[in-house]
């Protein structure tokens, strides 16, 4: 059996490979439009092709990677964490013309508990969606299809041990990234768009 020191060296030499850079990438939509809106309801697809597995390696290659919930229906998890973000980030609008906010998910892919576990200084949660917005009522887009990359450094280690004894858990950080994407996408709140180096998937 290899001791967990060599595991780590090896996890963490073929996470190298895969070193690349993230980021939080979009764009904002004019606030003197959305500051007429309200959000009505917020749809969530999820397509059939993309893959999904359990599998706990470092870095699996498929678009749905969740383990922060018990066991089930992935894509339903994932789709009902896109959509609480969304609804968070959209909470502040009080306007006149209701909307409804289609999101379809492209890439769900967080952290393994292996890397969770074993790893320092690594891991992603790479959260890709699309997002455009209609008028509940006559269904006319009032955008066009945006894609977002809502991506961020994720917590591993003693750090994730000591977020999620703040509640901070994994599920709870995805939602909340998504929510502040959601909110400055819309013209509000602080902007938390950049890039950043990190071994991950």
């Amino acid at each position: 059996m290899l001791k967990p020191a060599l595991l780590a060296l090896g996890l963490t030499l073929g996470l190298g490979a895969c070193s690349s850079t993230w980021e939080t990438a979009y764009e904002q939509l004019d606030p003197a439009q959305t500051a007429g809106w309200r959000v009505a309801s917020v749809e969530v697809a999820v397509p059939e092709t993309l893959t999904t597995s359990e599998e706990n390696s470092y870095a699996p290659d498929y678009d749905i990677v969740w383990h922060g919930e018990p066991a089930g229906d992935r894509r339903a998890q994932a789709a009902a964490i896109l959509r609480e973000g969304i609804e968070k980030g959209a909470a502040g609008l009080h306007g006149k013309t209701r909307v409804r906010i289609v999101a379809t998910l492209g890439q769900f892919h967080a952290v393994t508990p292996i890397v969770r576990e074993t790893l320092q200084n690594s891991g992603v949660h790479n959260i890709q969606y699309s997002l455009q917005v209609f008028d509940a009522r006559s269904g006319v887009a009032l955008t066009q299809p945006q894609q977002i990359k809502a991506e961020f450094p994720a917590l591993v280690g003693k750090a994730a041990d000591a977020a999620e004894a703040r509640g901070q858990t994994q599920r709870v950080q995805i939602v909340n990234q998504i929510a502040l994407v959601t909110q400055n996408w819309l013209g509000s709140g602080p902007d938390p768009r950049g890039s950043f180096q990190r071994r991950g998937r």
